[in-house]
């Protein structure tokens, strides 16, 4: 459970996480990984307070192939919308009250310009307008904030170095952070229970390679799943060791994908995952090298190496 002390996640989620309310359940979860000393980063999205918005105004949302055409109105849309939801989501993880999921939590949230974009411009005939993608992120920057100890967390907007203000995806910004990070994992929380396969049953576990696949099979371009797997991938062949399309639905389900040896969601690899062996005599000196800190602080009983080599039966390794 310490395994990850030091590490950073980068957790993503959509508008309807905290619309819904959700994120009050979400937000145990992360005082217990910050407590962990898990390095949290935070990405939020929109999409469902920019529609509510729109539709406010009598104007309907506009697609091109998974991303929205944001004219003026749109973008001020999501300018209102992103800094609502931001207000949110920091009031929620600043409570202390006993009793709440954040009980006895020192969090600190830090936001900022920390994402450089630009327009992605007309894509097959059509001008997306104030549609961006990340040109580049203040790793930099964010890493300090992560060094004392703060969450950061990220909107899906942009700022060009002229200073225009660019609507961004939320997966895209997801994936750019963890790879600009060097992130242990990058999780996405869905509306579904993660990658199905032709029968409808859960695809735990997949490697890069094998999500290709899917991915070149899957036809429906403004699927969620499929946007997330296609990040999924590109964060996993960028340097991220994890990718995680876990849903957000289920009570525990970070903890529980995190945790628990079958997950909840699915996990995409750059590689095969090793599996467990039986341990064997010549694998003994790697688990004292294990142990020994451990014994030294009491938190397990002390074993001799000749007990080992009687128990090794008792063992497993990778």
């Amino acid at each position: 459970i310490h395994a990850f002390r030091g590490k950073t996640f980068v957790i993503a989620f959509g508008g309807e996480v905290v619309a819904d309310g959700r994120f009050f359940d979400l937000t145990h979860d992360l005082n217990l990984l910050a407590a962990l000393g898990v390095r949290l980063v935070l990405v939020h999205g929109a999409r469902l307070q920019i529609e509510a918005k729109l539709k406010e105004r009598r104007r309907r949302p506009r697609f091109h192939q998974g991303l929205r055409v944001t004219d003026e109105v749109a973008l001020a849309c999501a300018k209102e919308a992103s800094g609502r939801l931001r207000v949110e989501i920091e009031a929620a993880l600043s409570m202390g009250l006993p009793n709440s999921p954040m009980a006895g939590a020192d969090i600190r949230v830090a936001s900022g310009n920390f994402i450089t974009a630009k327009p992605i411009g007309v894509m097959n005939g059509v001008d997306l307008m104030h549609t961006g993608e990340v040109r580049k992120i203040d790793a930099v920057a964010i890493q300090k904030r992560l060094e004392d100890n703060e969450l950061v967390l990220l909107s899906p907007l942009g700022y060009s170095p002229s200073g225009e203000v660019l609507n961004l995806a939320l997966e895209d910004v997801a994936a750019a952070t963890a790879i600009a990070l060097k992130a242990e994992k990058l999780i996405f929380l869905m509306e579904t229970h993660g990658v199905t396969g032709r029968r409808g049953e859960l695809l735990r576990d997949l490697t890069v390679r094998q999500a290709k696949v899917i991915l070149a099979k899957e036809e429906s371009a403004g699927n969620d799943m499929r946007l997330y797997l296609l990040r999924a991938v590109q964060s996993c062949e960028g340097g991220v060791k994890r990718a995680h399309l876990i849903s957000g639905h289920v009570d525990d389900g970070l903890l529980l994908e995190l945790f628990t040896h079958k997950g909840v969601g699915t996990m995409v690899t750059p590689d095969p995952i090793e599996t467990l062996r039986q341990a064997k005599i010549e694998d003994i000196g790697g688990i004292l090298r294990l142990v020994e800190p451990l014994e030294a602080e009491g938190i397990l009983v002390k074993r001799g190496r000749d007990r080992l080599e009687r128990e090794i039966g008792r063992f497993v390794a990778l």
